[in-house]
């Protein structure tokens, strides 16, 4: 190769790519500003957080909604200039990747794994569509998905050996038919995953043992002829037959565009279904990025009207479609309750899954993965999700099993965090006193199965296990079940056990009932494991959604409470960032003390409509918009978690916000959007005008639903589904008097 005539040649490829990018880019913001061919779909930038604070950043991540295919280019981050493979799925979310691939020009080791750099410039990114450039081989890598299929586009843009290699399977390897096609099959967590693959052109196959004694399998195609190479395949969780077909039934032939189009045609019709008016180029971005996030979890996995569960090791025929991959801890406070309004068909679909995998593996799940149920976090929340559900309609399971399943999780079920199973002796004891036992600072833990990093979360865990008890209580009042109402309306009151009124805070006990004085701003260890999780005192303080007037009596009333929340966002940290970094790396998004990265904050800044001075949620609300979720790669003040933070920006940028799940009641911040219009799968519309919202006018003077005078707040899911109207009149500055009489809050939330 004459690398003096090879570098003009790449000059001119990127120049004439650049003009590409800036092309397409011209096109989308014209459709953008176009109302008759607009188009969603461009708004959305799957690049928006790829660079995380502390912990784990989004991914570029193409995929339809709620499908089985799932690909990204692995990097670190965004900044990672390299790309180690294109992985075929995820069998979860953020992680676990299967079936890498990876083009490659030119000489290369086949013992070793290829890399190379891209060019973040280049990259062009979409819901259903993604283009990089691969530099070190000179290649333009495509993808467009399909729900168990996808298919790659590789030109080769250089006169090398064109190969493709296949990743060395977990469990398992890739092999050439004799018609020319590739199969694979790897295995996690006990079960299998299935791929089968076409190429539309012919190559040779080899396997390479690997340094590591693994095995590298490559197709190669010599003749330099072959300028471009497309890759389809098909994923299944049942047999290597199936994943044919789900490919032979997505993707018949090797029509890239097609495919292409089929998929954003899909993202369209989804992402069109809320409509916005007013507002920025910026906020537009930020929403409909957070719209698309929210639609990644949880996944069908359902083949052909089949699928294989390995809660129970079989395959099922024909039964109700089957989800998986969820982390309810993060997702019961805000994603499911948008799918209740958006997909309340498929959202009863996933709340059948959860009592199923409870029918065939005997506990109702928590972090319901492919493989299986996962301990992370602490609480049984989904108790919670499926009495959201049901009071919001959203009904198609067998509510007398799932309560069944609700039951024995709360009475035989460890609330150890990160443990799963029966109950262990701290539990029982924990049951005896009404709340979780803590030990003191460098006290020796004494229940061998308490996690080494994750301690006890004492505090914490009372917490949860009050919401999951008042969550069981009603769902047992749903069901008319009057002794364990009774039962469970009582110990859904343990979290009072321990608020420490000369303290202001729950505060950790020890076993006889003594307090254990900490600061609980900074104490607990890595994460204030030991008394909370992930986050301080100051934001477990709030964490009692579902008796938020309780709470307020504890803190002395009404104004108290106001003051404390107030305090909350001014407080200073004590110490350094570096330190309170340090100790709480989860603790991001900081303002004050309070934590807008982390899940148990979301509803915090509504809790002003509790109080004399709602117009602070409006303040609030905006202000954390504004400055923590930015349209650009730094655009995520957390974890993303897979829609559980998305779904909040939707809410909270539409005006309203599901503050205590399991109460079919909304409260209203405000909307970034001088319009929003809702098309309800009934057929209706629910819309909300803000004819003088704009940046500055962030305040509700007034409000009228449906024509009436509304005086604070609030209003139902009943309203919503009906497709009402809400009208609000903003202005730059507050009405301290709307919405500021206790009087107004619904009786829903007055236990």
């Amino acid at each position: 190769m004459n690398l003096k005539t090879f570098i003009p040649k790449i000059e001119f490829i990127i120049y004439i790519r650049i003009v590409m990018v800036s092309l397409l880019l011209f096109s989308c913001n014209s459709m953008k500003s176009t109302s008759k061919n607009n188009d969603n779909v461009n708004y959305v930038d799957p690049q928006i957080g790829g660079v995380a604070p502390f912990l784990q950043p989004t991914r570029t991540r193409i995929h339809l909604p709620n499908s089985m295919v799932r690909m990204y280019p692995e990097r670190k981050d965004y900044r990672d200039d390299q790309i180690t493979s294109f992985p075929l799925t995820t069998r979860k979310h953020r992680s676990d990747l299967l079936f890498n691939i990876m083009p490659v020009s030119g000489v290369i080791n086949e013992a070793d794994k290829p890399i190379s750099a891209w060019d973040q410039e280049l990259e062009i990114a979409h819901p259903h569509y993604y283009s990089t450039w691969l530099e070190d081989y000179n290649i333009i890598t495509e993808f467009t998905p399909a729900a168990q299929a996808g298919i790659f586009k590789f030109t080769y843009q250089n006169k090398d050996t064109r190969k493709l290699y296949l990743s060395d399977l977990s469990g398992g390897d890739w092999q050439l038919n004799e018609d020319g096609s590739l199969t694979g099959t790897e295995s996690f967590e006990g079960m299998l995953a299935y791929v089968y693959a076409v190429t539309d052109k012919k190559g040779t196959f080899t396997s390479v043992t690997t340094t590591e004694n693994t095995l590298n399998s490559w197709m190669t195609w010599t003749d330099t002829n072959i300028n471009q190479v497309q890759f389809k395949y098909g994923i299944s969780f049942i047999s290597s037959e199936q994943a044919k077909k789900n490919l032979e039934r997505e993707i018949p032939n090797f029509n890239f565009e097609k495919i292409k189009e089929k998929a954003h045609k899909k993202w369209s019709e989804l992402l069109n279904q809320i409509e916005v008016e007013g507002g920025t180029e910026a906020y537009k971005r930020t929403f409909y990025t957070a719209l698309y996030r929210s639609y990644e979890r949880m996944i069908n996995i359902t083949e052909d009207g089949n699928y294989y569960s390995n809660y129970d090791q079989k395959i099922h025929e024909r039964e109700q479609d089957f989800y998986a991959d969820d982390w309810v801890w993060d997702t019961f406070l805000a994603l499911h309750p948008l799918r209740y309004i958006l997909q309340p068909d498929v959202e009863s679909d996933m709340m059948a899954s959860y009592v199923r995998m409870y029918e065939q593996s005997g506990w109702l799940p928590q972090f319901p993965q492919i493989h299986g149920d996962a301990p992370p976090m602490n609480g049984f929340h989904s108790t919670i999700m499926l009495l959201d559900a049901y009071r919001k309609g959203v009904t198609n399971f067998d509510a007398e099993i799932a309560f069944q399943a609700m039951k024995k999780n709360a009475l035989e079920g460890t609330m150890i965090p990160w443990k799963m199973g029966a109950h262990a002796p701290l539990d029982k004891l924990a049951l005896e006193l009404g709340y979780f036992p803590a030990l003191y600072p460098g006290e020796k833990e004494t229940e061998p199965r308490v996690h080494d990093f994750e301690k006890r979360q004492s505090v914490a865990v009372t917490l949860a296990q009050g919401y999951d008890d008042w969550a069981l209580a009603e769902f047992a009042k749903e069901l008319g079940k009057e002794e364990d109402y009774k039962y469970f309306s009582k110990t859904a009151q343990n979290y009072k056990n321990l608020y420490w009124k000369e303290k202001g805070f729950f505060m950790p006990k020890d076993a006889k009932g003594n307090w254990i004085d900490i600061d609980p701003k900074f104490d607990g260890g890595m994460g204030g494991r030991d008394y909370y999780d992930e986050n301080n005192g100051w934001t477990y303080l709030w964490n009692v959604q579902q008796d938020i007037l309780g709470l307020q009596e504890l803190m002395g009333g009404r104004k108290s409470f106001e003051e404390r929340l107030d305090q909350m966002f001014r407080e200073d940290l004590g110490r350094s960032t570096y330190a309170l970094n340090a100790r709480f790396p989860d603790f991001t998004g900081i303002i004050g003390q309070y934590s807008m990265g982390n899940e148990p904050s979301f509803h915090i800044p509504y809790l002003y409509n509790f109080t004399d001075s709602p117009w602070k949620a409006q303040k609030k609300t905006r202000m954390l918009l504004n400055t923590w979720f930015k349209d650009n790669i730094f655009g995520i003040p957390g974890d993303e978690d897979g829609g559980g933070m998305s779904a909040f920006v939707v809410f909270s940028a539409m005006g309203f916000y599901p503050i205590t799940p399991g109460i079919p009641v909304y409260t209203i911040g405000s909307p970034l959007f001088s319009k929003i219009s809702i098309h309800l799968p009934n057929g209706k519309k629910f819309t909300i005008n803000a004819p003088n919202c704009n940046e500055t006018n962030k305040y509700i003077q007034s409000a009228t639903l449906n024509g009436k005078e509304l005086k604070g707040p609030w209003f139902t899911h009943t309203d919503l589904i009906n497709g009402a109207t809400i009208t609000l009149e903003m202005g730059k500055y507050p009405n301290k008097n709307w919405g500021a009489n206790p009087s107004l809050i619904p009786n829903d939330f007055k236990n």
